[in-house]
């Protein structure tokens, strides 16, 4: 079992910067792919970025690409989402997710795909 926490979300203004948390808990974190998806009210949670259990690859929506960077340290059990010139459009709130897997290399964009996720962070972003 794992239990994810996202933290770091908050108001910012057109252009500004967010570095998001997301702190797992089990032994297993390590080996797990995560992820972060968003939902802004009104739509369908979307996927947003991805990475490997070891970090060495990653994958990210277009919309984002460029300007979010996702990374992870498996020493502290947690997972970033560096979010650089945010816009308006990012407004959502932000859930990190694992996928129960071991050893894979594949990167994964699904929400079906994922099998633990937090509760969530909220990222507004003003104009």
């Amino acid at each position: 079992q794992v239990e994810l926490a996202e933290s770091g979300g908050g108001l910012v203004r057109s252009g500004a910067s967010l570095r998001l948390s997301c702190a797992a808990s089990g032994r297993t974190f390590s080996s797990y792919p995560m992820a972060w998806f968003r939902q802004a009210p009104g739509k369908e949670r979307e996927f947003v970025a991805a990475i490997t259990w070891s970090g060495g690859s990653t994958s990210y929506a277009d919309s984002v690409k460029g300007r979010f960077t996702i990374s992870r340290d498996n020493a502290k059990n947690t997972v970033y989402l560096q979010m650089n010139s945010l816009k308006p459009e990012d407004t959502a709130v932000y859930y990190c997710a694992a996928r129960y897997e071991t050893g894979g290399s594949a990167l994964y964009s699904r929400v079906r795909e994922y099998h633990y996720w937090g509760q969530g962070t909220q990222v507004t972003v003003s104009s």
